[in-house]
């Protein structure tokens, strides 16, 4: 397959956003973004092998040459595959909030590649980055507001349930990925321990269809939105998208087993800035006719 990337520079997008999976049994997505030929590739957690990643990337037209971040939104089996601490490139650096250091550390990654994410930070490829951890299980998880240009994108997974915080964080972003994980009929008919449905239902595990269509409304995204981690047990993808039927956006529902077509950003128009005729005071001495 061509490179995504290798388009002609006039009017192509400034950004581009691949889920090469999202499900219990593994979760990543690659961000495209920057100038030039070969843009910067950044990934977004690594709960798939790297072997199946390598494999993945290579068939969408992305090397892990390209891959100079990865944003971690929690430490989970099924967003950080065990396997990354020895088979990241050197120039790579993994980047996770501070409640997530010492974990990352016993899930085998390296100093060198390890970097601090907390509020704010600029990634290369002119990435800019918004980070607020909210509540799942012990530790929490990340949730990311991204910049490339006037471009803004969303990414919320494992969040349990809506807050003001997440709202206000990703408040009218361009593109939102949000989990959908469950039908709560689903849940509660299946076959699951009542322990696990509690954690899943419990406001610190997963967001349901309902919770992330009402997240959606609230958030208000300009163009596009994505549903990550649709529980393949308790969830089906016209369950999860019949909500949104309708809507002024895009949808895309991801898979466990397949990757995304590309979801493309372009630069935001800036509104006409408003001329406003200014006439000078009249003074005492002007003529009045």
């Amino acid at each position: 397959m061509a490179d995504a990337c290798a388009q002609q520079q006039n009017g192509r997008p400034i950004a581009q956003l691949c889920v090469l999976a999202s499900g219990s049994r593994g979760n990543c997505s690659v961000l495209l973004h920057g100038t030039g030929e070969l843009r910067t590739a950044t990934l977004i957690d690594v709960g798939l092998s790297p072997t199946r990643t390598r494999k993945l990337l290579g068939e969408i037209g992305v090397s892990m040459d390209r891959v100079h971040s990865v944003l971690l939104t929690h430490l989970d089996r099924d967003h950080c595959n065990l396997s990354w601490g020895n088979m990241l490139p050197r120039h790579t650096k993994v980047h996770v909030h501070p409640r997530h250091l010492s974990r990352a550390r016993k899930c085998g990654f390296k100093s060198r590649h390890l970097e601090i994410l907390q509020d704010r930070a600029e990634l290369p490829g002119d990435l800019h980055i918004r980070t607020k951890l909210l509540h799942h299980d012990e530790l929490g998880v990340a949730v990311f507001r991204m910049e490339v240009g006037s471009a803004t994108i969303g990414f919320a997974t494992d969040v349990g349930r809506i807050t003001n915080e997440l709202i206000e964080h990703l408040r009218e972003v361009d593109l939102l990925a949000i989990e959908s994980n469950y039908c709560p009929h689903m849940q509660t008919a299946s076959s699951r321990p009542e322990y696990l449905k509690q954690r899943i239902m419990g406001g610190a595990g997963h967001l349901s269809n309902q919770q992330c269509f009402e997240a959606v409304g609230e958030i208000r995204p300009r163009q596009h939105v994505v549903l990550l981690h649709l529980s393949q047990e308790c969830n089906e993808p016209t369950i999860a998208t019949r909500a949104h039927q309708g809507a002024s956006y895009e949808l895309t529902v991801t898979s466990q087993d397949a990757p995304t077509a590309w979801v493309d950003l372009h630069e935001r128009a800036l509104p006409e800035p408003k001329v406003v005729n200014r006439q000078s005071p009249r003074s005492l001495f002007d003529s009045v006719s």
